[in-house]
């Protein structure tokens, strides 16, 4: 089976289907460039600050930015959104502060999560944005089971799960799409597929030409989107949500992207791939096309972009300086709390012998 690949845009910023293209307003229009853009800038920030010493791990998004904001401007703000990795644009997108980010990648006292996930693992109850699972696909069923649950309640809530193309391989995709499609659950399974799992190449996950034709086996419908086209994946992600708004259930759909970068501050990708290869990429940016776009229309220029930029690195200095200058690190106390609804003794008997380590030698003695 051939699937046609959704796109508005060309690489030139071009409309090509003007059939699809989204009815957006030019505020929004500029919006969402910014939205892009920031996750661009944050990336580059931070991944120095990591090679730094200063935050201990992160993951950077390039190259794949228009997965995260078409996904989060598609949406109502009360749908479920379940991210994989990379998908802090989209936090960020419905309002999750920059400062709280800055928090929680230090993990310090006014991190949410009070230090007890990695960095780049974001929780935000507020926003409906579920905490990354970091085991491969675990987001998958755990999106089909919330979507489930909104249906028996009668909202007409919908849930997106994020997942990369090696979570295709896992049993999770496979159970939580049949469940999902014999359930007609309101569930949006948004495969970013970036080309690499880690370091395995999409070609040793499948050998089907796309991922969205695996939907057939299911008896839903499939997807084959450009994911570097901020307009297709809007385009798509609405219709999708209609349709599960309306009781038809899942939809599968296949973002076609690329990692330019490493997997994570972990990783050295010069390890299995050609460097060529990414620089390839460059040339399908999300971000430079949708620039192009916008001020074909004159939604843009140079001197907002610079402006943007500017305010940018303002606000990241402000979090930053607030960051390392204020905020402690999380009351070892807190490793005991938030965990059951009621203290079992066994953690009591633990938090009273750490309590009387710390009495004995201090809170940063060597025992």
């Amino acid at each position: 089976m051939k699937l046609d690949l959704v796109r508005v845009l060309d690489d030139d910023g071009q409309v090509i289907d003007p059939g699809r293209a989204p009815q957006i307003s030019a505020d929004d229009l500029r919006r969402i460039h910014e939205e892009m853009l920031r996750v661009r800038l944050l990336d580059e920030r931070l991944l120095k600050l990591q090679r730094q010493g200063r935050i201990g791990f992160y993951l950077t998004a390039t190259g794949e930015e228009a997965t995260h904001i078409g996904a989060a401007y598609a949406l109502r703000p009360k749908d479920w959104i379940y991210p994989c990795y990379r998908e802090i644009g989209a936090a960020l997108y419905r309002g999750y502060p920059l400062g709280t980010l800055v928090h929680q990648l230090f993990g310090n006292a006014e991190d949410p999560i009070k230090g007890r996930q990695m960095p780049i693992h974001h929780s935000i109850k507020r926003l409906n944005y579920v905490s990354i699972s970091s085991p491969v696909g675990t987001q998958i069923p755990q999106a089909t089971g919330i979507a489930m649950a909104a249906k028996r309640m009668g909202r007409d809530d919908v849930s997106l799960v994020y997942f990369g193309d090696g979570a295709t391989s896992t049993g999770a995709f496979h159970v939580a799409l049949n469940q999902a499609a014999v359930d007609k659950a309101p569930c949006i399974f948004l495969c970013r597929n970036n080309g690499w799992a880690i370091s395995t190449p999409r070609e040793a996950q499948t050998a089907t030409p796309t991922i969205a034709q695996k939907a057939i086996a299911y008896g839903i419908p499939g997807i084959w989107c450009d994911g570097n086209d901020v307009l297709a994946l809007i385009s798509v992600i609405r219709e999708a949500a209609a349709r599960a708004r309306k009781g038809l259930g899942p939809t599968l759909i296949e973002a076609r992207t690329y990692r330019r970068g490493a997997h994570s501050s972990s990783d050295d990708p010069s390890a299995y791939r050609e460097a060529a290869e990414p620089e390839a990429w460059v040339a399908h940016d999300p971000i430079a096309r949708f620039r192009a776009f916008l001020m074909h229309r004159g939604l843009w220029s140079d001197d907002a972009e610079l402006d943007f930029k500017n305010a940018f690195d303002q606000a990241l200095d402000a979090a930053l300086a607030d960051v390392e200058r204020v905020a402690p690190k999380p009351p070892v106390n807190t490793m005991f709390e938030d965990v059951l609804p009621k203290q079992p003794w066994h953690l009591r008997e633990q938090q009273e012998s750490l309590q009387a380590e710390i009495a004995r030698h201090g809170q940063h003695g060597n025992h």
